[in-house]
């Protein structure tokens, strides 16, 4: 097919990855959806006046919704509903009478109301104070709600709970004087800045067995993922979930942040202090699907089943695996919904972008359950008319939500697609004729490193296996590498010091004695499979709190299975801080890592050039952005004069090197020591230098002259 014959709204794509030309048409049309979608977002207006994506995000969420004006202190109540025949709004502010009617809805099923000021000039509804909706629906019956837009819910107290059972209480949330932000936005550009992520859960941020709290996260988390040299904090469970236990997965109120945690203000204050260290705030945002909770959330709440989602007897209305319920993204409301959110995100708290949850269950009919769910990276599973079971309304979605992100914050935004599958183009840009993310995650990885660990020895580890599965990813599509997330720290799994030491991380971390092997091993491959997946396996690097300091346990939260205990939902910083525990290597090492590659640069590179996978020595050696990479995973074998290729001649100094002494290693390398090269070709590069490489090793040279 020559470029001619391409559509023009794909040809960027194509050119990109010639592999893609005989489902040019089929690109195309999954594209046009989109566009056509903004089209008709653009040309919404009563009056037909065109009107931006940003601006019809942000005009939905300051117009649906409570808001107050200062200036007349009027309060002014919006609400689609268009199952209800009636709408009261009632709260403490009415004594929960049915006095407040709204309006009548208009042809679209809105109900307003504007509340007037008291004779004394104070808001009608006092700040903090409990509010509902309430409809009379069809047959006459009548059903409460929080408001779908509600920007602040919280958890009854015990007194209220035992007389009406644990429902989530609206508040109006309206204090006299909301935090202002002081510190601007950290720029970001996606084609030339690193992205080191740290993911981190408010509530587990603490060695007490409590729920953490914003304020104790500013205070004493923040300074240590800024000592560990992250330059961006991915934020989970921050949209309001009535159940702790679904880890923020399960939202109850969109536009809330969980108050659990604090108050808005507190989390503003949070964002903001990262600000001003440099570090940028992605929200976890979670609009793959919904709690089914109906009390709380947005299931049933006009009292039909087909509102914001798909109807119950589609067969696409429910998740068969999260019992969760399934946006429409096709319905005009929903996407007004769903956009708004990612604008107030942006706007209200100053979010830096969203790490999408669940976009392989969106993009797909089956959402990767069953035989559906078993992705070979055969381009006919994805973009074949007959064989492929992609969902175009929710891909057109995530179309339109990296539009909106990427025009709302152009010098700042980041998008990352949870996606298993692999799908072709979703992390090229929308002008390409892509989905448009800047990242994917790289799913892989994690699976990869935790099935070596539980069924093979060191000595029996693949070498060229393991390259490849680290670079084995889409050309001209950015993913963010990662060696373990939340996923693998959840009760059920380990984290990969608990694969590599398990029960000797309670006995023998302390350094007042010789570490047996099991922690020697499990301390040395640790920071070598962190080095190897951060500077081969992708553009930009996660990892999930706690793990960078080897945590020693799981990550289970309260709930009837373990007497809702706090135990194990808590993340043990004080073992970092005991000089007497060997936490601490693992820690100053991350440390080391992070602020090495911000300082040399390997990340958002082009892929490195591997020049050796040699199996009997168990060594593998590539080159990146200008810098060489040698890794010995052998576990008893030492090396001295190696002969390694390197293209680029000059003086070389190691700039990292795991054997230090402050890293729990054997200080074995001599780091004084400069490295020449020799112009004659190894390995298929145009000169060699030697290295003494001892066992369970890695070092990073970079050029000095």
């Amino acid at each position: 097919m020559s470029m001619t014959k391409i559509p023009e709204n794909v040809q960027g794509a194509v050119q990109l990855d010639s592999w893609l030309e005989p489902y040019a048409d089929v690109l195309s049309e999954r594209r046009y959806l989109a566009d056509k979608w903004s089209y008709d977002i653009r040309h919404s207006t009563p009056d037909g006046s065109e009107q931006s994506l940003v601006d019809f995000a942000r005009n939905s969420y300051k117009s649906y919704g409570l808001h107050a004006n200062p200036k007349t202190k009027e309060i002014y109540y919006k609400e689609w509903a268009p199952n209800a025949q009636r709408a009261f709004l009632m709260g403490d502010f009415n004594n929960w009478q049915e006095s407040h009617e709204m309006n009548a809805k208009d042809e679209f099923g809105n109900f307003t109301i504007t509340l007037p000021p008291l004779e004394n000039g104070d808001f009608a509804i006092p700040h903090d104070s409990k509010i509902k909706v309430m409809f009379i629906l069809p047959d006459g019956s009548k059903i409460y709600r929080l408001p779908a837009w509600i920007t602040r819910a919280t958890q009854p107290d015990k007194e209220t709970a035992k007389q009406f059972g644990p429902t989530y209480e609206g508040r109006f949330w309206n204090p006299q004087t909301s935090y202002q932000f002081k510190n601007s936005r950290p720029k970001f550009n996606l084609a030339n800045d690193s992205l080191k992520i740290y993911e981190a859960h408010i509530g587990i941020s603490s060695p007490e067995p409590k729920v953490a709290s914003y304020k104790e996260f500013t205070q004493n988390v923040l300074p240590r993922i800024k000592h560990l040299g992250y330059d961006a904090i991915q934020l989970m469970a921050i949209m309001e979930h009535a159940y702790y236990a679904s880890f923020g997965y399960q939202v109850t109120n969109f536009f809330a942040i969980s108050s659990r945690f604090g108050t808005p203000e507190e989390l503003k204050e949070l964002i903001d202090t990262a600000h001003g260290m440099g570090i940028l705030v992605l929200l976890d945002v979670i609009h793959s699907h919904a709690s089914k909770n109906s009390e709380d959330g947005l299931n049933m709440f006009d009292g039909s089943d087909h509102q914001y989602f798909h109807g119950l007897t589609s067969g696409r209305g429910e998740h068969p695996l999260w019992d969760s319920r399934l946006f429409n993204y096709g319905a005009f409301e929903v996407q007004r919904f769903l956009l708004a959110n990612l604008a107030f995100y942006i706007d209200v708290y100053q979010f830096d972008g969203f790490r999408f949850d669940g976009v392989t269950s969106m993009l797909y009919l089956h959402h990767g359950v069953g035989a559906g769910g078993a992705f070979s990276g055969d381009y006919n599973e994805y973009l074949s008319r007959e064989r492929s079971a992609v969902d175009h309304e929710a891909l057109a979605y995530l179309m339109l939500a990296n539009d909106l992100v990427h025009d709302l914050i152009p010098d700042s935004a980041v998008t990352i697609a949870e996606d298993v599958s692999g799908y072709p183009t979703l992390c090229l840009p929308r002008s390409a004729g892509g989905g448009g993310f800047d990242y994917r995650l790289a799913m892989a990885l994690p699976d990869m490193w935790i099935k070596l660990l539980k069924t093979k020895s060191d000595d029996e580890w693949d070498m060229g296996h393991i390259v490849h599965t680290l670079i084995n990813r889409r050309h001209g599509e950015k993913v963010v590498a990662y060696c373990e997330s939340h996923d693998q720290a959840l009760v059920g799994d380990k984290t990969l010091a608990f694969w590599l030491m398990d029960a000797a991380m309670y006995t023998d971390m302390t350094v007042l004695k010789e570490p047996p092997l099991v922690i020697d091993r499990g301390i040395a491959l640790h920071k070598m499979i962190r080095l190897l997946t951060h500077s081969l396996g992708g553009e930009a690097y996660l990892n999930f709190e706690g793990n960078e300091f080897g945590h020693p346990e799981w990550l289970d939260f309260p709930r009837a299975g373990n007497n809702d205990s706090y135990h194990y939902a808590r993340r043990q910083f004080n073992l970092v801080d005991d000089d007497l525990l060997r936490y601490k290597f693992l820690n100053e090492f991350d440390s080391a890592m992070q602020n090495c590659e911000s300082k040399h640069q390997w990340l958002n590179t082009p892929q490195a050039y591997v020049s050796l996978k040699n199996e009997s020595d168990k060594v593998i050696v590539f080159e990146r952005n200008g810098h060489l990479f040698i890794f010995n995973f052998h576990p008893t074998q030492s090396f001295t004069d190696y002969r390694v290729g390197i293209d680029v001649a000059g003086t070389y100094k190691i700039c990292l090197n795991t054997d230090r002494e402050e890293f729990g290693g054997h200080n074995r390398i001599d780091e004084s020591q400069c490295f020449y090269t020799t112009d004659m070709p190894w390995n298929n590069r145009k000169n060699f230098l030697q290295v003494y490489i001892p066992s369970r090793t890695a070092i990073v040279l970079t050029r000095e002259i």
